[in-house]
């Protein structure tokens, strides 16, 4: 699917609220082919851009080829916040998701760093097992994460994200690490780890989930994420960019 989530250059001007200059403004946007045991399962898309000390992020993810035959689904995103030296603070995010069989809205917005108002459309009772809201200061939300994974960086850059991810019920950190140059690509190891808000059965089956990330050169110096190896619940998968 050649589909791209991109937003018009005015929408990202009054996204970000402040004057945009060359000197200080990245663009970045990837689609990437999900792969689980050779069957194509879906596509995800983002397309982001920083500046002044602002980002704004849209993404989407959704079902493909065989998949989406028997089961389609949808996730569209959209988040924006500060960045300072590579690091996000999200002041809002929202999402719009379709799994076929349940359709749900969601929304954070947060103060300083803080997650302050979650709603959810259709309405979520409250369990036992989610996570404080107010102890999750300094987590950003799951596009941004998405987005602080697998944007382009600059040499020397790679392989140093880790952030802690909160989705308004569960809490959780993706690292990337050990960068090994292989001819003109650094591969990263890489780890998705549950951590709260799980269920125990959830917990039980599985917390960590390592995987590989590969950049490669990119236009203007920049290196860029090509390939993602990973291990699911469903099996090994990989993530490639078009």
């Amino acid at each position: 699917m050649s589909f791209a989530v991109r937003l018009p250059t005015l929408a990202l001007l009054v996204a970000l609220a402040a004057p945009v200059s060359a000197q200080t403004r990245i663009d970045d946007q990837g689609v990437f082919d999900l792969t689980i045991r050779g069957i194509r399962a879906g596509t995800i898309t983002f397309s982001g851009v920083e500046a002044d000390g602002r980002y704004a992020v849209n993404g989407k993810v959704e079902s493909a080829g065989l998949v989406a035959m028997l089961r389609k689904f949808r996730y569209i995103a959209k988040a924006r916040g500060a960045v300072t030296d590579g690091r996000y603070t999200p002041t809002s995010y929202e999402e719009d998701a379709d799994t076929s069989k349940r359709q749900s809205k969601s929304k954070i917005t947060y103060r300083n760093g803080v997650p302050q108002q979650i709603t959810y459309e259709p309405a979520r009772e409250k369990r036992d097992k989610d996570v404080n809201p107010a102890t999750m200061g300094g987590s950003v939300d799951p596009l941004t994460a998405l987005y602080a994974t697998l944007r382009s960086v600059d040499p020397g850059a790679e392989c140093t994200s880790s952030v802690k991810m909160f989705d308004g019920r569960r809490a959780s950190q993706i690292t990337l690490s050990k960068p090994v140059t292989e001819g003109k690509s650094v591969v990263c190891s890489g780890e998705y780890r549950r951590l709260q808000g799980f269920s125990e059965r959830e917990m039980a089956e599985k917390t960590s989930f390592p995987f590989k990330l590969i950049y490669h050169p990119a236009k203007e110096g920049r290196m860029q994420v090509t390939e993602i190896i990973l291990e699911t619940l469903y099996g090994n998968a990989t993530m490639k960019r078009r």
